[in-house]
């Protein structure tokens, strides 16, 4: 089977509100996921639900194969936005107490802990209170907690949210690391750049259904609109911007450039090709810049989130 995680047509009401309309997502194994949407699409409905938090009006969701089930909670991480540390306990025996409620024994959490603390450089931390760590400091420690079970299935909901740049990447190349040996990630993020770097797959959710699902580079490919950034040194700047207006549909760039340059975004038509477009500029000056405008991740949520 080759997807870890399947709801399907997974519907949640409270009272007269509805929290997810008829959404169906699948997860496949050994990816990791981006569950993506504005504030109050869902998204953390959804999650509730996968940790049976809170459970679906009507639907179904399977874990490996399996309707999902109470045991099912010792095969699943989940790191909340909102994190759960208890401040006035010591890192370490806070640590030791959550892996066991995970099914550890002590022995092996602490071999694990130790291992991680000293993977994270953070060993010196054992012996402190929580309420005496900074907030990204307390973070690393629950994302510590959070894999220290080694679940088939780990859920970060804004993992980053307080980490300096050092340590945002830090943890999403553990986040990868953790892909690369086996972990199916779920990973919710309104940080589209983090989409772009880590995640095979997303889906968005708006106003309570899913919109858009399916691999990144697939969507991004589907959004593609024939576009390229070109900048041309020309000796007659006034002839080639007239002569390029009247062969393509073309409008003034905005990329940043060491030449002082003609700079423009030129779209061909379906039957229109890059390379005779190539050829055409190189006869008409020097071709300094020439790549393909591939939608971002972030263009896509906000085209889609604003036709739908």
């Amino acid at each position: 089977m080759n997807d870890l995680l399947v709801a399907e047509n997974v519907t949640k009401n409270f009272g007269s509100y509805t929290a997810l309309n008829d959404v169906s997502i699948s997860v496949p194994r050994g990816s990791v996921f981006g569950l993506l949407g504005p504030n109050g699409a869902g998204k953390t409905t959804f999650i509730r639900i996968i940790n049976q938090i809170t459970m679906p009006d009507t639907g179904k969701v399977f874990l490996d194969g399996e309707a999902l089930k109470a045991d099912h909670i010792r095969n699943i991480g989940y790191l909340p936005e909102e994190r759960g540390l208890y401040k006035s306990m010591k890192v370490g025996e806070q640590a030791l107490y959550l892996a066991q409620l995970k099914g550890l024994s002590k022995a092996e959490a602490k071999k694990r802990l130790e291992m991680w603390f000293e993977r994270l450089e953070i060993g010196d931390w054992w012996n402190k209170k929580v309420q005496e760590l900074s907030k990204g400091m307390a973070q690393k420690i629950q994302f510590v907690v959070t894999v220290l079970h080694e679940p088939k299935l780990l859920i970060f909901d804004e993992p980053f949210s307080g980490f300096d740049p050092i340590n945002a990447n830090l943890i999403k190349d553990e986040i990868l690391r953790l892909r690369d040996n086996g972990s199916t990630i779920i990973f919710s993020t309104h940080r589209m750049e983090s989409v772009e770097e880590m995640c095979d797959h997303i889906a968005l959710i708006h106003e309570s259904n899913k919109i858009l699902d399916g691999k990144l580079i697939d969507i991004k490919r589907a959004h593609k609109s024939n576009t390229f950034n070109v900048g041309l040194i020309a000796a007659n700047e006034d002839a080639v911007i007239d002569d390029l207006s009247r062969k393509f549909n073309i409008k003034p760039a905005t990329f940043k450039s060491i030449n002082d340059e003609l700079r423009y975004t030129i779209r061909l038509e379906p039957n229109e090709k890059a390379n005779d477009l190539v050829s055409y500029l190189t006869t008409q000056g020097e071709l300094t810049h020439f790549v393909e405008v591939v939608p971002s991740a972030s263009d896509i949520f906000i085209q889609t989130v604003q036709n739908s």
